[in-house]
């Protein structure tokens, strides 16, 4: 019988939680993650976890820059963001382990630095829009924004952040490598910060200064790997219409074409939740019979099962 296969996609903001960004901290929140998804592997579905490293990678470019010389010269964006995706990598890889043992099962667990293709021509390069790093007040954004030369924008009410650009993945490189891994048993943390972005070039790979969002980068990775179901998980159990009012309405079974009036409506936060939504339908949209999922970490085994979270589907296979 066929497994299921399920690529999880975590945000950085579930690593980094709150002001507290030294490593003991997000340590123990990677391992409350882990325990979280070890009972799906435990189960026997085939896990792929993917995770954002937004407030990861802008808090290294920010000690970059304040240790930047001659001698220690800061490194680029993309680089940061491989360095990030190796420390993230590792804490999964060690919580997991001890997680999966606590069902008495020893599976190997291979983190794996991972490239997303972009286009070099992608719009999102003159127009940045990802949010990175902590939060600041107006005052403190307008203050970095003079001493660093980096761009801060509001991020859905909570505060402002640096933005970088976003491109769009078109390819995930290392998804033949991740399929055989799982092929063969083993649980994979891939796509990490969605990926390293890099461009390709008549000599190779080439990397550039993005950040690509992790939502997305899953659910192109869903596809190449052939996933049965994208799971979102967010900081809520829904995805909400008329958030934040007297009319607000979870969203449970819907479509393509729903969400698609609810996007021109604005009833998604560009910062947040819109990512999410769209990502969830590219992935839907990919074949019948795929489903993506967005909910909260604390609802992981129930969203599985289809009792809880917003789910999406090509309207031909929407439950009646």
């Amino acid at each position: 019988m066929k497994k299921r296969r399920v690529v999880i996609a975590l945000g950085g903001n579930a690593i980094q939680q709150g002001k507290d960004a030294t490593a003991n901290a997000q340590m123990r929140a990677v391992e409350m993650t882990a325990d979280a998804l070890a009972g799906l592997i435990a189960e026997g579905i085939e896990v792929i976890i993917t995770h954002g490293n937004g407030p990861q990678v802008g808090n290294l470019m920010l000690q970059q820059a304040a240790s930047d010389s001659e001698a220690t010269p800061a490194m680029p964006l993309d680089v940061c963001g491989a360095m990030t995706q190796g420390m993230i990598g590792y804490w999964f890889e060690n919580a997991l382990t001890k997680a999966l043992r606590k069902h008495g099962l020893e599976r190997s667990v291979a983190p794996l630095v991972t490239r997303a293709e972009v286009d070099p021509n992608d719009s999102a390069f003159s127009h940045p829009t990802k949010p990175i790093g902590p939060f600041y007040s107006e005052q403190e954004a307008i203050r970095l924004e003079r001493e660093t030369g980096f761009l801060f924008k509001e991020d859905a009410g909570r505060g402002y952040r640096r933005v970088v650009p976003s491109p769009f993945p078109i390819a995930i490189c290392e998804h033949a490598v991740i399929r055989d891994l799982i092929d063969n048993g083993h649980v994979v943390i891939a796509s990490g910060g969605g990926g390293i972005p890099v461009i390709d070039t008549p000599d190779g790979y080439v990397g550039v200064e993005a950040v690509i969002d992790k939502d997305f980068a899953a659910a192109k990775l869903a596809e190449l790997v052939e996933a049965d179901m994208l799971l979102i998980l967010t900081a809520v159990d829904h995805v909400y219409v008329h958030f934040g009012t007297p009319d607000q309405t979870a969203l449970e079974e819907t479509t393509k074409q729903q969400l698609e009036t609810y996007i021109a409506e604005g009833q998604f936060a560009p910062g947040s939740m819109l990512p999410k939504v769209r990502a969830a339908l590219q992935f839907a949209e990919t074949g019948e019979g795929r489903l993506a999922v967005i909910t909260s970490l604390d609802q992981v085994n129930e969203a599985v099962r289809g009792r809880i979270g917003t789910r999406v589907r090509m309207a031909a296979t929407l439950k009646q």
